[in-house]
C-alpha cells in the first residue's frame, strides 16, 4: 500500500486525556479519533489491525466447529425480562435504552444471550440438531460510568461472543473445554501472552468461569497467582488457604462486657487491652442487600486480621447489589455508634454469617451493639451462634496459595476474554427446550463465549509498549515492513525501492511503501509512531554496496541486506506472521 493514498495522519503532542500508554500512542499513531465519552473512529490502518484480529479470531472459532451469525444490536426488552435479567441491567446502569415510536422498548446490545437463545429456541426441536455453538463478531453497547483508558474502558466496542447449546452437563463441560483451547491459541497465534484466571462470572452468571488476561502494569485487574501450581484467579475469586486459629484448643473463658470508652477500631483494642493480638478479634461488619423487590440486611463475622470481599457476599446471597452500612444507619438498626457492631445482641433483622476464618475460634473479642462496650472472651455456640459459614474473605498478596500454601504474587492484568459454564441460567426461564433421546422435552446446558477484539488491540500495545513507543505483533500489525528511499532524487535508489516493495508483496508481506513528499525526518518518526515491526531504508548504504538497512522495532537491531535477501531476514527477525 502506497503511504500517499493511506490518510496518515500522526500527531507530535499527547492528548489532554490520554493516560495511559495504548491511549496515548495510538492517538498520537493516527489509529483512533475521539468523537466523545468512550467513542472512537476507528481509522483506515487501525481498521486493518482489527480485521487481522477478526480473522484469527474466526479461523479458530471455526477449527472448534462453531457456526457465525449475527444478531441485531437492537434487542427487545421482552427477551430481557424472560430471562430475568432486565432488572440486573436497569440497577448498574450498564444498558442503553430506547424506545421507538410505537413505544416498544429495546436495549442496545452489552452481549447476546437472550437474543441466541431465542434464535435456538426457534430453530432448534432434537437432540440431533446439538451439540451446536454459534458466534458473532459485532458492536457492543455498555453505559460505562466513567469511559477512560482508550479502547479498554469504553460506551462502543467489537467483541466476539459464542453460545454453546448441549443436551446435559458433560456436554457444556466439553465444549467449554474447547473453547477454552480455542482461546490459548488465538492469543498465541497473535503473539501475546495470556493468564488463564479463576474469575466472579459477574452479570453474566452460571458457574464455572476463566478470564484470559494480558499482563500489563496499566492493568484494572489483579490477579493473584500461586507460582509453580498453575494457580491463578481475579482478586475478586481468590481463594487461600487459612491459619487455624491461634486459640483454636484454648479453654473457654467466662464473658466479660468491658467498658471501651471511643475504642471502635481492632487497632484500638488490641492497644486498649495489652496487646490482644488482631487476629483473635472478631469484628462484624453490617451490609445491606438490595434485591429487585426487597431489601435484607447482613452482619459479616470475620477475623480481625482479614477483609470482606464484597463480591463474594453478593454471589453467596445472589442480590443485585451489597453496601455497606455507615453512621445513622447503624444506630437506628443496632442501638448503637459505629465500631460498636457486634454478634452479641444484634438486632434479628440481620442475617449472622461468619466467614470460614472465624471457624473455632475461643475467647475473642467482639461488639455488643452497646456505646463503647465490647465482649472479652465472648465464644460462638456459647454467647452467639451464626446461621453459616462461607468464605466471603478477601484473599491477598503474601496469604497461602490453596494448591501448595505458597505464599501468592500479584500482577496486573488486562482482561481480553471470559468464558462461562452458564447451564440452565437462560434456557429454563427462555423456555429453550429440545426432544431428548428418550422423548422428553429437556433444557439445553449453556456456555458464554466472550474476546475484546478492539481491547485485544489495545491491550497488544500495552504489553509492547516503552519509552521509545510500541510494536505491533506481526500476526495484527498493520503492516509487516514499511520501506521508504532516504534518496528520493536518485532514480536508481527509488526503482530499487519499488522493486523491493514489489518483491515483498510478492513474498506475502504486508508493506507500506512511504512514497510521501516529505523529508525523511517526519517519514521515518511517522512510521516509528505507527508501530510497524521492521523498516527497510534504501540509501546511502545501497548506493555503496546494494544492500539496505533494516531497523527490527522489537529488539532495536539494524541489519543490512541484499535486496533480494530481504524477505528471508524478515521472517528470521519474526516480522511476518
Amino acid at each position: 500500500m502506497l503511504a500517499s493514498r493511506s490518510h496518515l495522519v500522526t500527531y507530535r503532542e499527547d492528548a489532554a486525556d490520554a493516560e495511559i500508554p495504548s491511549h496515548r500512542l495510538l492517538l498520537r499513531g493516527g489509529y483512533i479519533v475521539k468523537v466523545g465519552a468512550g467513542l472512537y473512529v476507528y481509522s483506515p490502518i487501525m481498521w486493518r489491525v482489527l480485521r487481522k484480529i477478526e480473522r484469527i479470531v474466526r479461523e479458530e472459532l471455526d477449527r472448534a466447529g462453531a457456526l457465525e451469525i449475527q444478531a441485531p444490536i437492537l434487542q427487545p426488552v421482552e427477551y430481557w425480562q424472560e430471562s430475568g435479567r432486565l432488572a440486573v441491567y436497569k440497577a448498574s446502569g450498564t444498558m442503553l435504552f430506547t424506545k421507538d415510536r410505537n413505544g416498544g422498548e429495546f436495549g442496545l446490545a452489552p452481549t447476546a444471550e437472550e437474543i441466541v437463545t431465542a434464535f435456538v429456541k426457534a430453530t432448534v426441536q432434537s437432540y440431533r440438531q446439538v451439540p451446536l455453538t454459534l458466534y458473532q463478531i459485532h458492536t457492543k453497547m455498555r453505559d460505562e460510568i466513567r469511559p477512560r483508558f482508550g479502547l479498554l474502558r469504553v460506551k462502543e466496542f467489537i467483541m466476539k461472543d459464542a453460545y454453546s447449546f448441549d443436551i446435559d452437563k458433560a456436554g457444556m463441560e466439553k465444549s467449554y473445554q474447547a473453547m477454552k483451547e480455542a482461546y490459548f491459541r488465538i492469543f498465541s497465534r497473535i503473539g501475546l501472552e495470556a493468564l488463564g484466571v479463576e474469575a466472579d462470572p459477574g452479570d453474566i452468571g452460571g458457574s464455572g468461569s476463566m478470564e484470559f488476561m494480558i499482563a500489563a502494569n496499566t492493568g484494572e485487574d489483579t490477579i493473584l497467582i500461586e507460582e509453580g501450581t498453575g494457580y491463578a484467579a481475579n482478586v475478586e475469586k481468590a481463594v487461600s488457604r487459612l491459619e487455624p486459629p491461634v486459640s483454636a484448643n484454648d479453654a473457654l473463658k467466662p464473658l466479660e462486657i468491658r467498658d471501651t470508652p471511643n475504642i471502635r477500631t481492632c487497632e484500638q483494642l488490641r492497644d486498649f487491652f495489652d496487646g490482644f493480638a488482631v487476629e483473635r478479634m472478631v469484628k462484624t461488619i453490617l451490609y445491606k442487600l438490595t434485591y429487585a423487590e426487597e431489601e435484607k440486611y447482613c452482619a459479616v463475622l470475620m477475623r480481625g486480621n482479614k477483609e470482606v470481599n464484597e463480591v463474594k457476599l453478593k454471589n453467596h446471597f445472589g442480590c443485585l447489589a451489597v453496601r455497606m452500612l455507615a453512621g445513622e444507619e447503624i444506630q437506628a438498626l443496632t442501638g448503637a455508634e459505629m465500631g460498636f457492631a457486634g454478634p452479641i445482641g444484634l438486632n434479628p433483622k440481620f442475617h449472622l454469617l461468619a466467614d470460614e476464618s472465624v471457624r473455632g475460634m475461643r475467647n475473642v473479642i467482639c461488639g455488643v451493639n452497646q456505646n463503647h462496650k465490647h465482649a472479652l472472651h465472648a465464644n460462638i455456640d456459647r454467647d452467639f451462634t451464626p446461621k453459616e459459614y462461607v468464605d466471603v474473605r478477601m484473599a491477598v498478596v503474601g496469604d497461602a496459595g490453596p494448591i501448595e500454601g505458597k505464599p501468592m504474587i500479584v500482577k496486573k492484568g488486562i482482561e481480553v476474554g471470559h468464558i462461562f459454564q452458564l447451564g440452565t441460567k437462560y434456557s429454563e426461564p427462555m423456555q429453550a427446550k429440545f426432544l431428548s433421546k428418550d422423548g422428553k422435552q429437556a433444557v439445553f446446558h449453556m456456555g458464554c463465549y466472550g474476546v475484546g477484539v478492539s481491547r485485544l488491540a489495545a491491550a497488544a500495545v500495552e504489553q509492547t509498549a516503552t519509552d521509545q513507543g510500541f510494536v505491533w505483533p506481526a500476526a495484527i500489525a498493520p503492516f509487516h515492513v514499511a520501506i521508504t528511499c532516504l534518496a528520493g532524487k536518485d532514480q536508481a535508489a527509488v526503482a530499487a525501492t519499488d522493486q523491493a516493495y514489489r518483491d515483498l508483496q510478492g513474498r506475502g508481506f504486508d508493506v507500506l511503501l512511504d512514497d510521501r513528499d516529505l523529508t525523511v525526518g517526519v517519514r521515518l518518526k511517522d512510521l516509528e509512531l505507527m508501530g510497524i515491526p521492521a523498516l527497510v531504508l534504501i540509501g546511502k548504504k545501497w548506493k555503496e554496496s546494494g544492500e539496505a538497512e533494516i531497523k527490527i522495532r522489537a529488539t532495536g537491531k539494524t541489519l543490512f541486506a541484499k535486496l533480494e535477501q530481504l524477505p528471508d531476514v524478515l521472517k528470521q527477525e519474526g516480522c511476518f506472521a
